[in-house]
């Protein structure tokens, strides 16, 4: 079995130089990884002809695509389903953001010394399209402090997710029934069914966060569907009052106008 594969989705909304910077981040790192990619539906015919030469080059291991697109929790499915038979760990990556170097050598150290873990993560650092640092986002550490946070939002970074074959054999694939949030459900269903969970206490990626972030974020109906995959996490995972409460405050937040979910976000989280 081969040791481990770093997963990404690409679609129609991604940028072709911050694709080749994220890449060239993976390229970059102290442990290498097998790369696979998934093209979810249509794209630009400059990203798709990157993608293909690289491919020949040796530097992506595998390309996926079809030809609608279906969403990233498909994309995902569709990798997972070819890497879980051949890869002891898998890896998450976004086509916009950066890994720092090392970023896989201290996952694959950190789960080779601690065989009981499913899935690790670690802190991000969010930064602007012109490259300036916003701050440092930190995540609880432990399993049990993860599952405690859990109850407010997300206790691991998706984009720092490094999966134990494991975790899919307990908790299965992403859930497809929500739009946006299936890494939300994929955390619930992780904590249900047995998984273990852990953050290294060190910055493992740079997150892109964009003038557009906060207006991506906003509306009803997303600020709704929020709200009712995080009523479903608080049900299924037995949280108390207070969950509901945290709930009732963020889904406010979401449906606030972009300038003000700016400030708190910045301020809050």
């Amino acid at each position: 079995m081969k040791s481990i594969v770093v997963i990404m989705s690409v679609y129609k909304g991604d940028s072709l130089p911050l694709l080749r910077e994220s890449l060239g981040s993976l390229y970059e790192q102290t442990i290498k990884a097998d790369i696979h990619i998934w093209i979810d539906g249509q794209i630009n015919e400059n990203i798709k002809n990157f993608l293909y030469s690289e491919f020949k080059k040796g530097n992506i291991k595998f390309i996926g695509e079809n030809k609608k697109n279906l969403g990233l929790a498909y994309s995902l499915n569709s990798l997972l389903k070819l890497a879980v038979d051949k890869y002891k760990y898998i890896a998450r990556m976004d086509a916009d953001d950066i890994s720092m170097p090392y970023r896989i050598e201290k996952q694959f150290n950190f789960m080779e010394a601690h065989p009981d873990i499913d899935v690790v993560g670690g802190y991000i650092e969010e930064f602007s399209d012109d490259g300036e640092y916003i701050k440092k986002v930190t995540y609880p550490l432990t399993h049990d402090e993860m599952y405690c946070f859990f109850k407010k939002r997300v206790p691991l970074a998706h984009v720092t997710a490094f999966y134990r074959r494991t975790f899919f054999e307990k908790a299965g694939f992403y859930p497809t029934k929500s739009l946006r949030n299936e890494d939300t459900l994929m955390w619930m269903k992780g904590f249900e069914d047995g998984c273990r969970f852990a953050n290294i206490p060190e910055v493992l990626v740079r997150v892109r966060v964009s003038p557009s972030f906060f207006d991506r974020r906003g509306g009803i109906k997303k600020a709704w569907r929020d709200f009712r995959d995080r009523i479903e996490v608080i049900r299924t995972l037995g949280y108390n009052f207070d969950a509901y409460l945290y709930a009732l405050a963020l889904f406010l937040v979401n449906i606030s106008p972009g300038s003000v979910k700016r400030y708190l976000y910045k301020r809050l989280r």
